[in-house]
């Protein structure tokens, strides 16, 4: 053996002892720091929050031989605690990241999308789109519009150039969910504050 060959033998050694450290083996008490770590500095919804801790359960199955049976039991178990807590409150949440994603220029339908993707109910979903309904009818619009002005598009750009480049823009807008006509009634606006003025009405109604 070259001595190149005994010190990648060490550097082997040495990765698969760290990444060793790293798994923790997984118990309820374990579980529960994790979580209360996790949601002090992220929002979760309830499914997405067992998904998270779950994969440490598998880790830990994988590495230490634990029993995922008994992981996800101490998961189902926390979870209903939290809930009971106030800590995890799924419509309270969706309701929360729908209007940060809003506040981004997603329409109506990406909003959905995204929160069926964090494992929301469909009640919960429906909710967090009915408060902005009850804000404007014009909510797609006002989202529309807010995505143009973050990326400078239609009404947003040098004048000498929004008609070399309105088809790229519609297509952005679509590719967001946007349906055409409000695609359009933004690109071809003439005057942006108009549909900041709707942007802004919702917001403060938010």
């Amino acid at each position: 053996m070259t001595d190149k060959d005994a010190d990648d033998g060490r550097m082997s050694e040495r990765r698969q002892g760290a990444r060793r450290r790293r798994i923790k083996k997984v118990t309820p008490q374990y579980l529960e720091r994790v979580g209360l770590w996790y949601l002090e500095r992220f929002g979760s919804s309830s499914a997405n929050f067992e998904r998270i801790l779950w994969r440490r359960v598998e880790r830990s199955a994988k590495e230490h031989g634990t029993d995922p049976e008994e992981g996800r039991k101490a998961i189902v178990a926390l979870v209903s605690k939290l809930q009971r807590a106030g800590s995890l409150n799924d419509r309270a949440y969706a309701q929360s990241r729908a209007r940060g994603l809003f506040r981004k220029g997603q329409s109506l339908k990406a909003i959905d999308q995204s929160l069926r993707q964090k494992g929301l109910a469909e009640e919960d979903r429906q909710a967090a789109i009915e408060q902005f309904e009850e804000a404007d009818e014009d909510t797609n619009l006002a989202a529309a519009a807010t995505y143009a002005r973050r990326r400078r598009l239609g009404p947003y750009r040098p004048s000498e150039k929004r008609a070399e480049t309105r088809e790229r823009d519609l297509a952005a807008l679509a590719r967001r969910g946007f349906d055409y006509a409000t695609a359009r009634e933004v690109i071809d606006a003439e005057d942006p504050e108009i549909l900041e003025a709707v942007a802004h009405k919702i917001l403060a109604f938010l």
